[in-house]
C-alpha cells in the first residue's frame, strides 16, 4: 500500500511539473490586459484581438498552455500579476524602474513611442510647446508618468483613452499624450485632431510576470526567441501596422 501511495504521489508531482510551468497550476496562460488599445489589444464582438493577443496565444501553444485573457483597468494590471490572479501583464506595457519593482519583464518584443495628439486648430509643434496646458493621460501609463515633468502643465487622468479623445475634441484639454500606434487610429477616427512629428518618448514593450515565477520568465523568453528567430512577430505586428 505505501509503495502504490509513493507511486501515485510521484506520478501527481510529473504531472504537476508539466502542466503546471505557468505557476497557475491550471493549464492556462492567464493574460491580463486593458482591451482598449489598438492595434495591440481591442475588442471585436466578445473576442480581444490585437497584436499582444496573437503574440500571447502562440507563446501559450509553445508552451502547451491555453490562453485565457482578461480585460481590466490599465492601473490594475501589475496588481494582478502580483496576486497570482493573472500569470502574465501584456497591454502594450513600457518598460520602466518603477514598474520592475514590482515585476519583472521579458526580452523587449517591439519599440514603441509616446506622441502627442492636438486639436488641427492648435499651436502645439512640439513636446516643448506643452508647458503649462493641460494634456489628458490614461491613468497609470508611461505617458501619465513622463507628463509629470512638463513645466507647469495640468494633468487630466481618464481611465480609458477615448476619454481622453472626447475630452480633446470637446476642447476641455489641450493634448493627449499616448503611444503612437493607438494614437494614428485615433487620428484616423477623429479627422480634426493631428499627431505633432517630434515624439515625446521611445520605449521598448515586454511582457510582465510575477517576481517569483521565474520558470515561466524564462519559458516565455525562450518562445519569444524563436517567434522573433522565425519572423512570426515582424508577421503580426505588419498586420496591424502598416510601414507608412
Amino acid at each position: 500500500m505505501k509503495r502504490s501511495i509513493i507511486v501515485l504521489m510521484s506520478l501527481c508531482a510529473a504531472i504537476c511539473l508539466g502542466a503546471c510551468s505557468n505557476g497557475s497550476g491550471s493549464g492556462k496562460l492567464v493574460m491580463a490586459t486593458n482591451a482598449a488599445f489598438p492595434p495591440y489589444e481591442s475588442v471585436e464582438g466578445d473576442k480581444v484581438i490585437g497584436i499582444d493577443p496573437e503574440i500571447a496565444q502562440l507563446i501559450a501553444d509553445d508552451l502547451g498552455l491555453e490562453l485565457v485573457i482578461e480585460d481590466m483597468a490599465f492601473d490594475s494590471i501589475i496588481a494582478a500579476v502580483q496576486s497570482g490572479k493573472a500569470d502574465i501583464a501584456m497591454a502594450g506595457m513600457t518598460v520602466t524602474e518603477d514598474r520592475k519593482e514590482n515585476i519583472n519583464f521579458s526580452d523587449p518584443y517591439t519599440t514603441a513611442a509616446q506622441v502627442i495628439l492636438v486639436k488641427n486648430t492648435s499651436s502645439v509643434q512640439s513636446p516643448d510647446d506643452l508647458a503649462g496646458l493641460t494634456i489628458g493621460v490614461q491613468i497609470g501609463t508611461t505617458g501619465d508618468i513622463y507628463a509629470e515633468d512638463i513645466e507647469n502643465a495640468n494633468i487630466e487622468r481618464y481611465s480609458k483613452y477615448f476619454e481622453a479623445i472626447n475630452a480633446l475634441n470637446q476642447d476641455k484639454i489641450d493634448a493627449v499624450i499616448v503611444d503612437r500606434e493607438p494614437g494614428k487610429v485615433f487620428v484616423g477616427e477623429n479627422p480634426d485632431l493631428v499627431m505633432i512629428d517630434e515624439e515625446f518618448t521611445v520605449e521598448e514593450y515586454a511582457i510582465g510576470v510575477a517576481k517569483e515565477n521565474t520558470e515561466l520568465l524564462d519559458n516565455i523568453n525562450a518562445s519569444l526567441k524563436k517567434l522573433k528567430d522565425s519572423g512570426k512577430i515582424d508577421e503580426i505586428i505588419g498586420k496591424y501596422i502598416t510601414a507608412e
